[in-house]
């Protein structure tokens, strides 16, 4: 992985574990399907008015399948499930449970390809899941009252994190940006039905507003022309562990802004989930790449 694609993956992982953040504000007011058509919806509309200085058609009619395909799988289903999991479990647990996703997009990718992953890349899959159970598993917050149904729904929203990728990879005719707008579009009207079955069960204020815009415009407008662009670039295994490095900027903007608490389980399995994202990206720090880094 090069110097600039690192950076990208760090950016991004910044971003997604700030959007947990974001969802643990929102969710409880908003409901999940309101706070994420507003998400969708602001999304799209950022991406129109990028798409639109920079002269980018969307090609709608040629790709609208494809749209849909992927706004079904890679927004629609897993952003409904996180909301409705953030309504209980803390931002941190949700960060980490997004971790499975490079775990699910390896076995759905071979599956897909009829190709067995490396072991190098199976020991990176198997130890970031390690990290991930020492986390989940000694977190106090996962024995609350709801708790197992969040987790199950976190984990399937993780799951079909893994298909979109895989899918998006297959799909070399569409350009990063066409496909990030044109799937938040597409996402949009898919949860739109979903708003009258369930309406916001409180009033918003003004700092809710701005999380959802926040979740819109930066973690999914902003966020996806990263992701995309890295699945192109690095593939879809290695563009997903950034859901392994995700977890500790929820954890830290979860400490920071929530007044989460961190526990020894939490320092062992960040170290951990560090360890697994290296093997699966194959990065190997060396004296060359500190100065290219230098001198970029």
């Amino acid at each position: 992985m090069s110097t600039a694609n690192l950076l990208r993956l760090i950016l991004l992982a910044s971003i997604w574990g700030g959007s947990f953040l974001f969802m643990r504000i929102a969710a409880p007011v908003l409901g999940p399907a309101v706070l994420i058509e507003y998400r969708l919806v602001f999304a799209a509309g950022f991406l129109a008015v990028v798409g639109f200085a920079m002269k980018k058609p969307l090609g709608w009619r040629q790709h609208w399948k494809h749209y849909f395909i992927l706004g079904l799988f890679n927004s629609c289903i897993p952003f409904v499930l996180f909301a409705y999991a953030a309504r209980t479990l803390p931002a941190s647990v949700l960060s980490v449970l997004n971790a499975t996703a490079p775990m699910w997009g390896a076995l759905i990718g071979a599956v897909w390809q009829r190709q067995m992953v490396s072991g190098r890349v199976l020991a990176g899959l198997v130890l970031g899941t390690c990290g991930v159970a020492l986390l989940v598993g000694l977190d106090h917050t996962t024995a609350r009252a709801g708790a197992a149904l969040a987790i199950a729904a976190a984990l399937l929203a993780s799951f079909n994190y893994g298909i979109a990728s895989t899918y998006a990879k297959t799909a070399q005719s569409v350009e990063p940006f066409a496909n990030a707008h044109g799937s938040m579009w597409a996402a949009a009207l898919l949860t739109l039905p979903l708003v009258p079955l369930m309406p916001a069960p409180g009033t918003p204020t003004m700092g809710i507003m701005a999380a959802a815009f926040a979740l819109g415009v930066l973690c999914s407008g902003i966020a996806y022309l990263i992701y995309y662009k890295l699945i192109r670039d690095v593939g879809a295994t290695s563009a997903l562990t950034v859901t392994f490095l995700s977890p500790l900027f929820g954890i830290l903007w979860g400490v920071l802004f929530l007044g989460e608490s961190v526990g020894w389980h939490t320092l062992a399995g960040s170290a951990i989930v560090i360890a697994g994202t290296a093997l699966v990206t194959g990065f190997r720090p060396n004296v060359g790449w500190l100065r290219r880094a230098e001198s970029a």
